[in-house]
């Protein structure tokens, strides 16, 4: 049985940064201690990696607890909203942020157009880490939704809109809530100039390297019997990828552990691929590909 690793998979570049910016931290000497603003990367093998290392999680709510202690709090690379770095100035506590650059500039185009007096819709998850941070810089006042319905029952078309996506959702879905949208939006504004337009405006901020990897995931799914998705059960994009991978190839299977697979999986199969989401690590996968061909490889 030949198994491979999907040459696409692993963390992008946002995750690496992150990575890279704690084992920075993690490995001065003689330094503080390090925190995390919640969980670093939805990957719990990769959280027990930096744990190994030091790295402490932490909730704003216990920001008192090491309030002028010199310890440092790392911003993951989901942003956080403009409170905690007010919360952490307040008490002391030195903000190393390692918020993904993609996050950041959607941030800041969120409050452009909030500051302009535009109804915010985002497509996303309300409680996701990325959108808390996104509904705070709008002072919370913007739509979240995660289906074309929930745009169409909650958005008043009376007003001007902007539409913007959380990074890690799906393309298809934010394009069918924009053309449904599109249709319904009917704001006439009157400038200086005596124009009359319609203004709707849709802002795909989906990551390009979620999105991007489709395609690919698409033909490696083609390309195996057998597909074994590695991922963190929190992970959204990684629900994204695995549904693509299912829907190229039914015998896609989730995992988080490697002791979740079933040897009944590859009982036929000539060949195994192995795939993950953005938050995936590549040590991990390789350590799935040796079980795989230790233990259930004919």
């Amino acid at each position: 049985m030949n198994v491979t690793i999907d040459k696409f998979s692993g963390f992008c570049w946002g995750v690496v940064r992150t990575v890279k910016i704690a084992e920075e931290q993690l490995e001065k000497p003689k330094r503080p201690d390090v925190y995390v603003l919640g969980h670093i990367i939805h990957n719990p093998k990769e959280i027990e990696r930096l744990e190994s290392k030091g790295l402490k999680t932490i909730s704003v709510a216990e920001f008192p607890n090491i309030a002028h202690s010199g310890a440092k709090v790392l911003i993951r690379a989901h942003g956080e909203p403009p409170e905690t770095y007010i919360q952490a100035m307040k008490l002391g506590i030195e903000i190393i942020d390692a918020t993904c650059p993609v996050v950041t500039k959607l941030q800041e185009r969120v409050r452009k157009f909030y500051d302009q007096q535009y109804q915010v819709v985002i497509f996303g998850k309300y409680d996701h880490a990325e959108v808390i941070g996104i509904r705070g810089v709008c002072n919370d006042e913007c739509i979240v939704v995660k289906s074309v319905e929930e745009s169409l029952e909650r958005i008043d078309f009376s007003k001007k809109t902007v539409l913007f996506s959380q990074t890690t959702m799906d393309k298809a879905t934010f394009y069918n809530i924009k053309v449904a949208l599109e249709a319904k939006v009917k704001d006439l504004i009157v400038d200086t100039m005596e124009n009359i337009a319609t203004e709707f405006h849709a802002k795909d901020t989906i990551c390009g390297q979620v999105s991007g990897r489709e395609t690919q995931l698409v033909k490696f799914a083609n390309e195996n019997d057998v597909i074994v998705f590695v991922a963190g059960r929190t992970s959204s994009n990684g629900k994204v990828l695995y549904d693509v991978a299912k829907s190229a190839n039914e015998n896609t299977f989730f995992i988080e552990d490697a002791s979740e697979i079933n040897p009944e999986w590859f009982s036929t199969a000539q060949t195994v691929g192995i795939t993950g989401a953005t938050s995936t690590p590549q040590w991990y996968m390789e350590q799935v590909r040796t079980e795989i061909l230790e233990k259930y490889s004919a």
